[in-house]
């Protein structure tokens, strides 16, 4: 009786498979496209279908489409398929993306070449043409996450997205068309495959059946439906940062001094044990004034846990952090996709988030993305980052804009990254504590400085505590002493 029924549930099932030989190739019936090769195999009717050219996988994708496309910065990005899309000349595109590349490769080439009318993404970064285009009103676009208010706290709303088709790039496929992603490059690659009618795959090598252990695959076949080698790949780096030998010895100007205060006293704030996300700039640098005494964990929104921030001479292209900088992992680090990470995130697995900003107000309101009708570089993952009631939120910036302009107000001006989210302030000159009731505390002051120097280059009231703290440096080394101020 059991052989009937597995008898029966075979025939079934081979009926069901919906591929035919041709003299020249296999039709997949699903989609009634004849691929230049098709692996044969005993597979449901969603087969993977195989094609001989980058060009050719995408020259169906009709104009008006919406694409997501995989990548973080230049890391992961299918530069092939992208480079096929300007051999069809597909026109009124959305993509969707984590950003846009740089102006001259990845999606940069679709947005100069105006094939892109809408963009979805969190972060404009370096791409000027990106930029450009929106502050002029030639592109529509879209910056996700948003944030709203239930039961008094602030959530992160992001609306569920899908697209037509995905372009994913891959280190290895086998011939079921199964995915593994090499280091960081996973990043946007491993969710975007989810999640549109059509997912296009470009690799690096295909391999046999059987190559990868069954649990060692990061997307699995029924995910994926058309499958290409790519033939050239040119994995640009698109910040190769190195450490500077000892011997080196660099001009340093004042900004430089006025920076390196804001950094070593941002390094205190680590403890043993902890895990942090630290942005780009000056909370990065922080993190080579750690204490050797200590360990600490370092997070990135693209996919690593356990990185050290500015490596030794390497040139490994898929390791790379948010600023898109090149890193080093300590051993006992983890690589994993986006999705994965903001995971982390929300849900109050991060202990410390250390970033910048453009204005913070007395309540902790923080802005640090956008400069209307200026400058708009997204907020990437920073509402997220500042939205979990578990992380704790450190701000670090000059005290001041160009100008003398107030940067610490009573309300910020710009456009909100996150609302009563900032526990502490770190500039050149002060350190305050900041309580989302009773609003700002002065803790620490730079020596040479006194309470009212602090008055008048802050944009807003602040109470004094009683056990503030004097910090100085010696010889590199940043030491704070009780000078009961007040």
């Amino acid at each position: 009786m059991a052989y009937q029924r597995a008898a029966f549930r075979s025939a079934r099932f081979l009926r069901s498979i919906s591929v035919t030989f041709r003299a020249h190739g296999i039709t997949c019936s699903e989609y009634n496209k004849e691929c230049v090769s098709c692996w044969f195999s005993t597979s449901h009717s969603r087969s993977v279908c195989f094609y001989g050219s980058p060009t050719e996988a995408v020259r169906d994708i009709p104009d008006g489409s919406t694409l997501l496309v995989g990548g973080f910065g230049l890391c992961g990005i299918p530069e092939n398929l992208i480079n096929g899309l300007l051999k069809t000349g597909v026109k009124q595109l959305t993509a969707v993306s984590n950003n846009a590349g740089v102006d001259n490769f990845g999606l940069g080439l679709l947005l100069k070449t105006k094939q892109i009318k809408r963009m979805i993404s969190s972060y404009v970064g370096e791409n000027m043409e990106f930029e450009r285009q929106y502050l002029s009103g030639e592109l529509e676009v879209e910056l996700t996450p948003q944030v709203q208010e239930f039961d008094g706290r602030h959530y992160v709303m992001e609306k569920a997205i899908t697209g037509d088709f995905a372009l994913i790039k891959a280190w290895k496929c086998d011939k079921a068309g199964n995915l593994v992603f090499r280091k960081s490059a996973r990043n946007f690659n491993q969710p975007m495959c989810k999640a549109a009618k059509v997912t296009i795959v470009e690799v690096e090598e295909i391999v046999d059946i059987g190559s990868f252990a069954a649990e060692d695959i990061h997307v699995p076949s029924i995910y994926v439906d058309r499958l290409v080698k790519g033939t050239k790949y040119e994995k640009r780096i698109e910040k190769r940062i190195v450490r500077s030998s000892q011997a080196d010895n660099p001009v340093v100007k004042d900004s430089d001094k006025t920076r390196e205060r804001i950094i070593r006293r941002a390094a205190l704030e680590f403890r043993d044990g902890m895990y942090a996300n630290l942005g780009i700039g000056i909370p990065m640098l922080a993190s080579n004034y750690i204490s050797p005494e200590i360990t600490v964990s370092l997070q990135s929104e693209n996919g690593i846990l356990g990185l050290v921030s500015v490596p030794v001479l390497l040139h490994n292209p898929f390791m790379f952090i948010t600023g898109k900088e090149t890193v080093t992992v300590y051993p006992g680090a983890a690589y994993f996709s986006s999705d994965e990470s903001f995971a982390m995130i929300r849900g109050g697995h991060v202990d410390l988030s250390m970033l910048g900003a453009m204005q913070v107000s007395k309540y902790g309101d923080l802005a640090n993305w956008m400069i209307p009708g200026k400058m708009v570089k997204g907020m990437g993952g920073a509402m997220d980052l500042v939205s979990s009631a578990g992380t704790k939120v450190v701000v670090t910036m000059e005290h001041s804009a160009k100008g003398g302009k107030h940067k610490i107000l009573e309300k910020c001006t710009l456009p909100l990254t996150g609302k009563q989210c900032v526990d502490r302030i770190i500039t050149e000159k002060a350190v305050f504590d900041v309580d989302k009731a009773k609003g700002l505390t002065l803790i620490e002051i730079w020596e040479g400085l006194t309470v009212n120097d602090i008055r008048d280059c802050t944009g807003t009231d602040f109470e004094v505590s009683l056990n503030v703290s004097k910090l100085q440096q010696t010889k590199g080394t940043l030491s704070t002493k009780c000078s009961g101020l007040h």
